[in-house]
């Protein structure tokens, strides 16, 4: 892990299927670019801007570290995905859980490694912060997590408040 020339921790700069990708902590310059890939998810997931506005700040702006943005852009510095993981104590596993909540690539750019490029810098993320065990919620992605090592245990449930 290394500083960039920004100060925001970088955890990962590497070629990936021959993209020159950069992963680093998201910074309020990267608001607008989340914004839009966000927006690629779909219908299902239409996000307000005054909503996602507060979010956004108080996600990069938290202090406890129960919450971690990641951001991957290429050489140009265009941010082409995405990672949001949560942090929280669990009695069970002795420690801290991560949950990989969203991860989200450009369209354009699905397929060239910039996923895996962000879960990999996720799991060095939650390591150095001694984070036990990270669990992905998948409804249409599990093959490829199963593909870089994630196995099924369980399923999820939920239920959404107004």
């Amino acid at each position: 892990m290394f500083a960039d020339s920004g100060g925001a921790e970088s955890y990962s700069e590497r070629p990936y299927s021959g993209v020159q990708l950069t992963v680093r902590t998201a910074g309020a310059g990267d608001a607008d670019r989340v914004l839009t890939l966000l927006k690629q998810l779909g219908s299902d997931y239409a996000p307000f801007s005054a909503a996602f506005d507060s979010t956004y700040r108080g996600i990069i702006n938290d202090a406890s570290k129960s919450s971690m943005l990641l951001v991957a852009e290429n050489s140009t510095g265009l941010v082409l995905g995405y990672a949001l993981t949560t942090i929280s104590p669990l009695l069970y596993i002795n420690g801290s859980s991560a949950q990989l909540q969203e991860l989200v690539v450009d369209d354009s750019h699905r397929g060239q490694g910039v996923g895996t490029a962000l879960v990999e810098a996720t799991e060095v993320a939650c390591r150095s912060r001694k984070v036990r065990q990270l669990t992905v919620p998948s409804r249409r992605s599990a093959n490829f997590y199963e593909r870089i090592g994630y196995t099924s245990t369980a399923d999820f449930l939920k239920r959404t408040f107004d």
